[in-house]
């Protein structure tokens, strides 16, 4: 995937992180587009979702609560990007489980 470990990542964030990441995802998205931490859409690279609903114009990043074991993670708009446009996820996709928990459900029994 594109995200780096550490800091930049959304893993292990910090508590002030997190607040900031809550704050802006509860900003009015009129208010979102402009934020410094906004990454713009490119439409061009949505055009594999079929909704009747608006595609998205950016990403910001968006903190979440992991459903398996509770660990608080932000999910980074720049990976947004990346999962929608380039991973081609569907448009409706949330994060739900943290980047252990994930990687933990992928690996094969022993």
């Amino acid at each position: 995937m594109c995200c780096e470990q550490g800091g930049n990542s959304g893993r292990n964030p910090t508590a002030k992180e997190l607040r900031e990441a809550e704050r802006v995802a509860a900003l009015d998205p009129k208010l979102q587009k402009y934020h410094p931490t906004a990454v713009s859409s490119d439409p061009d690279k949505l055009a594999h979702i079929n909704t009747y609903g608006l595609l998205p114009e950016f990403y910001v990043d968006q903190p979440f609560i992991c459903r398996r074991c509770g660990k608080r993670e932000i999910w980074k708009a720049h990976d947004q990007k990346w999962y929608f446009e380039e991973a081609k996820g569907h448009i409706d996709a949330r994060a739900v489980e943290c980047h252990s928990c994930r990687r933990t459900k992928r690996q094969p029994p022993e």
